[in-house]
């Protein structure tokens, strides 16, 4: 930090451009400028669903910082004209994804071009010298004040009334979608969940659910194996919406650190060799590959594995 003359102009100075910055976004953005039918919070929305193929309504207000009710209103004007498109989301029914029609994508196209035209004309009367220094200026702006895009915050919890159907649900939908695999496979991750739910000891089995902007979007499972001293890691799922941020190593770390403080010697699990993203999670853990076995399951050839995860190792 620099010193307190410094830091009085520094704020002065940012006060200055604040007021500027807003007059002129007002203006360049303002719909009679623009010649537009849209205000400029449905500019926004406009502007940033353009931006993404589908997105939840949840994540877009967090992203936009829009009231619930207003952004609802707006979208069910939007779905009015024509210009969204509702539909559910495939691994969790309670929520919707939005995506532009080719209409809302023209009309954001046209709210982009007459955007960038007004600003060109702001910029008309300025030389080539005062070009380039702006620019500078507005960069070193940027890259000292923006903040960086923050990691989305990934929440483990316990199933809650619903989330035992969405693992069921959401395996049956990946795993037919990436492998073709038939509903024998969901059929088994039904009696899975179902035996769990039906009789489980909280001292020594548990689930999680990964949740990422308030949705389901992970789960995996810790239960007894057939030997007393012996922990199983189950129904182990990331969705693909959601991978790239770690959570399929937080869900196998929390199954880990359960089975080692419930008292297990070692943690084993049964796995496919075409699930190659969840075999490097488990090698990352320090699981070892112990035995193979080919065989015809959920309508295809499959090579089945088995891992092992010592539990005392290094106690």
């Amino acid at each position: 930090m620099g010193t307190a003359d410094e830091l009085d102009t520094a704020v002065a100075e940012v006060r200055a451009f604040n007021r500027v910055y807003t007059r002129l976004i007002g203006v360049l953005d303002h719909p009679e400028k623009l010649h537009t039918p849209y205000t400029l919070s449905q500019a926004r929305v406009l502007y940033e669903l353009a931006r993404r193929d589908l997105t939840h309504v949840q994540r877009l207000r967090e992203d936009l910082g829009f009231a619930a009710s207003h952004l609802s209103r707006m979208l069910a004007r939007f779905e009015q004209q024509g210009l969204i498109t509702r539909e559910r989301n495939t691994y969790d029914a309670r929520h919707q994804q939005i995506g532009l029609t080719e209409a809302g994508r023209a009309a954001a196209a046209d709210l982009d071009a007459r955007s960038r035209q007004a600003t060109a004309e702001l910029l008309h009367p300025c030389n080539g010298t005062q070009i380039r220094e702006l620019t500078r200026a507005l960069r070193t702006v940027r890259s000292t004040l923006a903040e960086s895009p923050a990691r989305p915050e990934v929440r483990l919890r316990e199933p809650g009334p619903g989330d035992l159907g969405w693992i069921v649900s959401a395996h049956g939908a990946l795993y037919a979608s990436e492998y073709g695999w038939d509903a024998g496979f969901e059929a088994l991750v039904a009696r899975i969940v179902a035996a769990y739910a039906e009789d489980h000891d909280p001292a020594r089995e548990r689930v999680w659910i990964a949740e990422l902007h308030g949705t389901p979007v992970g789960s995996v499972m810790c239960v007894r194996d057939e030997a007393p001293d012996t922990a199983r890691l189950r129904l182990l799922l990331v969705d693909p919406a959601a991978r790239g941020h770690g959570i399929g190593d937080l869900l196998v770390r929390a199954c880990v650190r359960f089975a080692r403080e419930a008292g297990y010697r070692e943690l084993v699990l049964w796995t496919n060799d075409v699930l190659t993203a969840a075999r490097k999670l488990y090698t990352r853990a320090g699981f070892a590959l112990v035995a193979e076995e080919r065989h015809h399951s959920y309508g295809t050839d499959l090579t089945g594995q088995d891992w092992r995860l010592d539990l005392t190792a290094g106690t």
